[in-house]
């Protein structure tokens, strides 16, 4: 695997880099975030809770269980969201896909922009044979964009999770390496 500071990716908007030590304050703005956590797996209420996060990005390059990227405008550098790969199995040549953005750059695209270039990344990099998506149900944008990227929805998995003491489901997405284009 790349090492930390080597890794860059580039798309025509985006650069996408490794996140960094320095990252900690967008990593919070945006896991703090009321509108991205409602749908997220994480989130934190201060700097300190998000130094967590910053170990767990840390940890997925050193033990190469996976790799998130810091993702900025490529105009101003001005971060704009986190996209990665995790969970990775070497032996069974599978990961899975995260991503988040601020509010304020919904509905931009961009997602849709930079899921192909992390997919190249894996499957050709890495050497990634399936990279998965899991979903909340009700998080009908991931849903959409997921969809329209390729992935096929592969089933629900009823009351999978608790999330603020409520079960939630979620869906399963896949993309296979002979599917990719």
């Amino acid at each position: 695997m790349m090492s930390w500071a080597e890794s860059k990716l580039f798309t025509q908007r985006l650069i996408l880099r490794s996140i960094q030590d320095s990252d900690l304050q967008n990593i919070y703005r945006g896991l703090s975030n009321p509108k991205v956590i409602k749908h997220y797996g994480v989130s934190f209420s201060s700097l300190e809770e998000t130094k967590e996060q910053m170990d767990w990005y840390r940890q997925l390059q050193e033990n190469e269980t996976g790799m998130w990227f810091a993702m900025g405008l490529k105009d101003s550098n001005e971060f704009i969201g986190a996209v990665g790969l995790n969970d990775m199995s070497k032996e069974h040549k599978r990961g899975e896909l995260g991503f988040w953005l601020l509010p304020e750059f919904w509905g931009s695209g961009y997602i849709s922009e930079v899921v192909p270039k992390v997919l190249e990344y894996g499957f050709q990099t890495l050497d990634l044979h399936r990279i998965e998506a899991w979903v909340e149900t009700d998080n009908e944008n991931s849903r959409k964009v997921l969809s329209r990227l390729g992935f096929r929805h592969e089933g629900t998995l009823r009351d999978h999770e608790i999330k603020n003491g409520k079960f939630i489901s979620v869906d399963v997405f896949a993309s296979i390496v002979d599917n990719f284009v």
